[in-house]
């Protein structure tokens, strides 16, 4: 799970696995699969970082790699 923030400053913990689409107009709103929609304090950039965390903590992704010879 991943915390966001609501406009009222009240936690939301939300099943990464599920959210089909985060927009940004120019309120974040998150969209789930279900179709559940939440307006968020956290831009879509901080959104898909936390997914990211999320998805390696569960063993999901990877580190990333540089190709042969070049830097991260």
């Amino acid at each position: 799970m991943i915390v966001l923030t609501r406009l009222n400053g009240t936690q939301l913990w939300i099943n990464p696995l599920l959210i089909e689409a985060v927009e940004s107009h120019p309120d974040t709103v998150v969209t789930l699969s279900n179709g559940h929609k939440y307006i968020v304090r956290e831009d879509p950039a901080a959104i898909a970082a936390s997914v990211t965390a999320f998805l390696r903590r569960v063993g999901l992704v990877g580190g990333v790699s540089a190709p042969e010879g070049e830097k991260l």
